[in-house]
């Protein structure tokens, strides 16, 4: 299937690892011009090479901290300088760290929101009026199933989460005839970095192993096992793609059954 982006230029953040690096990847296989950011420098010349050797594309790569506004008003001014237009935007950032309620101070608050809500608003602030002048455009928030079901011990999270997908289904309504079409979706537990790690602080404070714990979270999935990073990032390009011209306002979980809920 021709997917139809071949050209559009494509910026995904937070994409040095994980669903954003793979999203950032097939992308690229699909002929987009891709632009990937990090704040990690040596992460980002990583994943750039990565990418070049596996799809035979270089991305464009900026360093960029998603909790700063003057990084995200410095990285869309240099990918507009360097192509002149952002046709998809996919918005992706680091997760909170895993806690309840009573752990957090109003500063964890803070920066929770700030990574996982104000970085899509600032970013779509920015790129969303150059693709309704155009016409077109595809934006896609990376958010979680705990949209649907909230996950325990990650308040955090599935508080400011639920703010991201409310947040695209408002400028979804508002942009749907001029083509500009805004979806979500929802990984479940996928094998990355980050959800590695949030396992590994859990057994550790439950005093078993990380293979056991592993096992226990895959048995609660239809599928039996956790997501692989492309199998997220395969939706979220088609998403992105022409093939997906009737569809915004979505959000999708991803996640082997997980979700017990259809609503």
């Amino acid at each position: 299937m021709d997917l139809g982006i071949k050209g559009r230029v494509a910026l995904v953040t937070a994409s040095t690892k994980g669903i954003g690096y793979k999203t950032a990847e097939l992308l690229a296989l699909e002929g987009a011009t891709v632009c990937i950011c990090s704040r990690d420098s040596q992460h980002l010349k990583e994943a750039q090479e990565q990418i070049y050797q596996s799809t035979g594309q270089r991305p464009a790569a900026y360093a960029a901290d998603m909790t700063k506004a003057e990084d995200i008003q410095k990285l869309v001014d240099s990918v507009l300088g360097d192509f002149g237009r952002i046709d998809i935007l996919v918005v992706n950032a680091g997760g909170p760290p895993a806690g309840d309620f009573f752990d957090f101070s109003d500063e964890d608050w803070y920066r929770a929101f700030e990574t996982n809500f104000m970085s899509g608003v600032r970013l779509t602030r920015l790129v969303a009026p150059l693709m309704l002048k155009q016409n077109w455009g595809r934006i896609v928030y990376i958010t979680s199933t705990s949209v649907k079901q909230p996950i325990e011990n990650l308040v955090l999270s599935n508080a400011v989460r639920a703010a991201a997908a409310n947040l695209a289904k408002s400028q979804a309504l508002a942009w749907a005839d001029r083509n500009v079409l805004v979806n979500t979706v929802g990984p479940g537990l996928t094998a990355t970095d980050r959800i590695m790690s949030l396992n590994r602080a859990e057994a550790e404070k439950k005093g078993v192993s990380l293979d056991a714990l592993l096992k226990e979270k895959a048995s609660a999935i239809p599928i039996g096992r956790l997501a692989r990073s492309e199998e997220v990032a395969s939706l979220i390009v088609f998403l992105c793609s022409e093939q997906a011209s009737y569809m915004t306002g979505s959000h999708i979980t991803v996640d082997g059954g997980l979700v017990k809920g259809n609503h």
